[in-house]
């Protein structure tokens, strides 16, 4: 069926302008000033109301084995608190253990995906490197992934060395396949978590203790050198810092093809949340940490600027009973990671744009426009345009309310923001022309996503 979209407000990265958006099938078909409504068409006035391109999360876990346990989502749960937020594509880390094949894990996270109600594709993790994963991560690529992700930590888990990571990037730029990672020198990061646990320093407190910001900035100017060397085009995931920003600003005037996102807990939280009583602070662990709050005008300065490219989440549902509790007598136990997949949007709308700290374009540039270009789904992807994918966001500036565990979507036992306003939410959502939220509630269809394949332009 057709639908119509009326006197509403639409943005993209560029544009700025009132029109109505006509639909069919899963595309969308013309735009323009005024459109009549073709016979059959849902007409949808959006008078007063943004329209926006559909928002991508670059970076989520949604399936997630990490110290002894799962992430509590799965699809259904996952893309339904998306929708919800407006996101209506994810972009999951695969993430296999070292002594798995790239293959089998890759797979087992697609056989995850069968209720998914928005659309996906993934970052390959690459977790070491030799014949067979070589072979196998071409395969893979040759399948429509794209994108690789590495680990500068979590030695003996995820994290490769230094001989892995050469050959990693040099496969990527002869694919042509960017490169997503996770910068901290493991080194610094296991002495520093040794020294202070020996101290009796055990608290989720001390998580900022043991990965300070030079710790991460340490891990992208090694990472910069890489790429210097190997031509290869990387993306540095949670950017956390300014000493991270001013890693990757001297890695670009040498010519490094880099880019970087921050994610959302990282401009609004602060490490004063992990000191929370009674254990409530490993609700906020993550990896990197939660910064001093004087680090959030350098992350708005770097959107700004457009130094930081994307905004995404780093999405990782723990529940805070029977999961985060794990690290009670040691910090370094609590698993890490912040759902915020619901969240990310009216967030980064409210302490944003309505703050003043960005506009609209820059809102809608790093919320969606700038993961679809670098991820190779653009023009399909993160805009509103005659042929682009019917992916929709009707968004209601004028909407007040409080976020709470009890009416979220997220399968966690908390939320981080519980009780924070926003300013503003969508009403209704559409992916691939197919309304699947309506009045902010999801109605929509579980597995109508579909797996979005990409070919390599990275070169």
């Amino acid at each position: 069926m057709a639908l119509l979209i009326k006197n509403g407000r639409i943005i993209t990265a560029a544009d700025d302008f009132v029109g109505d958006i006509l639909c069919d099938g899963e595309v969308i078909t013309r735009i323009a000033p005024h459109i009549e409504a073709v016979p059959g068409a849902e007409v949808i006035d959006a008078a007063g109301k943004y329209v926006f391109p559909g928002f991508i999360d670059p970076h989520v876990h949604i399936y997630l084995p990490f110290m002894g346990t799962y992430a509590k989502d799965t699809y259904a749960s996952a893309s339904r608190a998306a929708l919800v937020g407006g996101t209506t594509t994810l972009i999951e880390m695969c993430c296999p253990a070292r002594n798995d094949e790239p293959l089998e894990s890759f797979e087992l996270w697609l056989s995850k995906t069968a209720e998914s109600a928005c659309d996906y594709t993934f970052h390959m993790g690459v977790s070491r490197f030799d014949a067979l994963s070589e072979s196998q991560l071409r395969e893979i690529v040759s399948r429509g992934i794209a994108s690789f992700k590495i680990f500068l930590a979590y030695k003996g888990a995820f994290g490769i060395n230094d001989d892995e990571l050469f050959g990693i990037l040099k496969l990527a730029k002869q694919l042509g396949v960017i490169v997503t990672a996770h910068c901290e020198n493991e080194t610094l990061v296991s002495q520093l978590q040794a020294r202070l646990l020996g101290e009796g320093k055990t608290g989720p407190e001390w998580q900022d203790a043991s990965r300070p910001p030079r710790v991460e900035a340490e891990g992208v100017q090694h990472l910069m050198s890489f790429a210097d060397i190997t031509g290869a085009h990387v993306y540095c995931v949670h950017t956390s810092c300014r000493e991270a920003l001013e890693a990757v600003q001297a890695g670009r005037l040498r010519g490094v093809q880099a880019w970087v996102e921050s994610v959302i807990p990282h401009f609004v939280l602060d490490k004063s949340y992990t000191a929370k009583p009674d254990f409530e602070g490993s609700k906020y662990v993550m990896s990197p940490p939660l910064r001093d709050a004087n680090q959030h005008d350098s992350l708005w300065a770097g959107l700004r600027s457009r130094l930081i490219s994307t905004v995404g989440t780093d999405h990782a549902p723990f529940d805070f009973v029977g999961q985060k509790d794990m690290g009670r007598e040691n910090f370094t136990l609590i698993p890490n990671g912040i759902p915020s997949v619901e969240d990310r949007v009216n967030i980064l709308y409210t302490h944003g744009v309505c703050r003043g700290r960005i506009d609209l374009n820059t809102f809608v540039d790093a919320a969606s426009t700038q993961a679809a270009r670098l991820f190779g789904l653009y023009p399909r992807k993160g805009t509103i345009r005659e042929g682009s994918d019917a992916d929709l966001v009707i968004y209601d500036p004028n909407y007040r309310g409080k976020l709470s565990v009890k009416t979220q979507q997220m399968a966690v036992d908390y939320n981080a923001f519980e009780g924070w306003e926003i300013e503003g939410r969508p009403t209704l959502v559409t992916v691939r022309g197919q309304v699947q939220v309506r009045d902010s509630k999801f109605v929509g269809q579980l597995g109508h996503g579909q797996l979005l394949t990409r070919e390599p332009s990275h070169f």
